[in-house]
């Protein structure tokens, strides 16, 4: 997403979420990006189980059990984060799954609700030196993104 975004319509913005300060300084953007304009910003924090994880009931039922609770905490941070910036023209959604296919599954499903209206997805850029050669959810966003892609330093 960049400054030539379009003026008209809507503009749906879609926000990786996690309560990171990468994260915290995305959602500040998506805010800044809304003012004047009709819309909304979609707060989504996507827990992700690992393999490990998955591979035994008992782990699954309290990593959910843990998901609902930060996904609780994150609803509160956001809350906080976007009062007297864009109230009332936000949800927050928990995800499930690999990050950035709940992120674009989410923009798609935006977009097909609201064609001709711009939608869009904000994260936060790592600031994990591992994620520069491996790739992050940044990265992997800006190789497959179908929707504007703004990544946040």
């Amino acid at each position: 997403m960049n400054a030539a975004m379009p003026a008209t319509g809507d503009v749906y913005l879609v926000v990786g979420y996690d309560g990171s300060e990468p994260a915290v300084r995305a959602l500040d953007t998506a805010a800044r990006l809304l003012q004047g304009r009709t819309g909304s910003i979609r707060v989504t924090y996507v827990a992700h189980l690992t393999s490990g994880e998955m591979l035994s009931a008992d782990a699954v039922g309290e990593m959910e059990e843990t998901f609902d609770e930060l996904a609780e905490d994150l609803n509160t941070q956001a809350a906080e984060q976007l009062r007297g910036h864009a109230e009332e023209r936000w949800l927050f959604e928990r995800g499930q799954g690999v990050i950035p296919d709940v992120l674009i599954s989410t923009a798609e499903r935006i977009r097909d609700e609201h064609p001709g209206d711009t939608v869009g997805i904000v994260v936060g850029s790592s600031s994990q030196g591992m994620h520069r050669l491996v790739g992050s959810v940044a990265v992997n966003l800006a190789r497959r993104s179908p929707v504007p892609l703004m990544i946040v330093p």
